[in-house]
């Protein structure tokens, strides 16, 4: 009976009847507390899921609260290097991001990427060569789920449809004071307001240590190195002739994540777990046989 009603809690949360569906989990997470201990691995899914919804309604405080506890719980059974722990780590970091908590977030994120790039970089860089600190990373993180808005204060310094032009930067007054993040609107919109899409440097190995002393010309400072990059890749995109909303890579990795999710219907698809009632919600494990590449598609960018 629990099981029932969790899946028709997750079936009202697809048709949009958010509320009712927090209500639902609500009542399975009781039940599962009643019937399971609180270490039980349905009852902390019950816990990720009610907090899910609450996210849904716009509760972010109470529901990154849940998805904290479901982080603790995971680390104290499963260790931190557990999938399903990083995966919570991933979704208590998302849930503070939406909350606007962008340091907290941050540092949960590179806790997240730093050790899995490294760990999967050993197979391609010999034991000599990671003793000498390579490869050296730099992780930018970029979205654009914000409400910030720029404004050309001058005629001469908009486009045609009043947006600032493309490659505006803004790095200083809005932004963190103690962290290295910058808005970049690389792109001319075709009809309104530009959204610029937001930077967060979550690990820098390379752009400091190389230009900590004197950056190259035209460029005053570290900051302006990376930031032209960013809008230099943003002109690389294969589907489009002008420069895009966000730097081609994170684009390029939307796209694979898409084209993985069409593959993998059958496991993320289920009648009761569709991708519109768990965004949030832990997914089922994924190993590499369930996409299998052509050998002679693998190293290419098919997906394009």
């Amino acid at each position: 009976m629990v099981d029932c009603a969790e899946s028709i809690g997750m079936f009202t949360a697809d048709v949009g009847s958010w509320s009712e569906a927090a209500a639902m989990m609500k009542e399975v997470l009781e039940k599962r507390h009643g019937i399971l201990r609180d270490e039980h691995p349905d009852t902390i899914m019950a816990i990720n899921n009610l907090a899910s919804k609450l996210g849904d309604l716009g509760k972010l405080e109470e529901a990154a609260t849940m998805k904290e506890e479901v982080l603790e719980n995971r680390q104290r059974i499963l260790g931190d290097e557990h999938p399903h722990t990083i995966s919570a780590m991933n979704n208590f970091a998302v849930m503070l991001g939406e909350s606007v908590k962008w340091e907290e977030a941050a540092a949960m994120k590179k806790e997240v990427l730093a050790p899995l790039l490294r760990r999967a970089c050993q197979e391609m860089y010999p034991p000599a060569d990671q003793n000498k600190g390579f490869p050296r990373l730099t992780v930018v993180v970029v979205g654009k789920r914000h409400h910030t808005r720029f404004y050309a204060s001058r005629k001469e310094d908009a486009d045609r449809s009043s947006n600032p032009k493309p490659g505006t930067v803004v790095d200083r007054g809005v932004t963190e004071a103690r962290n290295w993040d910058f808005f970049l609107q690389s792109h001319a919109a075709i009809q309104g307001t530009a959204r610029p899409a937001y930077y967060f440097v979550l690990l820098d190995e390379i752009f400091r240590a190389r230009y900590a002393k004197t950056a190259p010309p035209p460029f005053g400072n570290v900051a302006d190195v990376l930031e032209a990059l960013t809008q230099s890749t943003c002109y690389t995109y294969g589907r489009a002739t002008k420069a895009v909303g966000v730097c081609t890579p994170a684009y390029y990795a939307d796209v694979v994540c898409e084209r993985a999710r069409c593959y993998l219907r059958g496991t993320f698809e289920t009648p009761s777990q569709s991708v519109a009632g768990s965004v949030r919600a832990e997914q089922p494990a994924v190993v590499s046989d369930d996409v299998l590449v052509h050998e002679r598609l693998r190293n290419t960018m098919f997906y394009i």
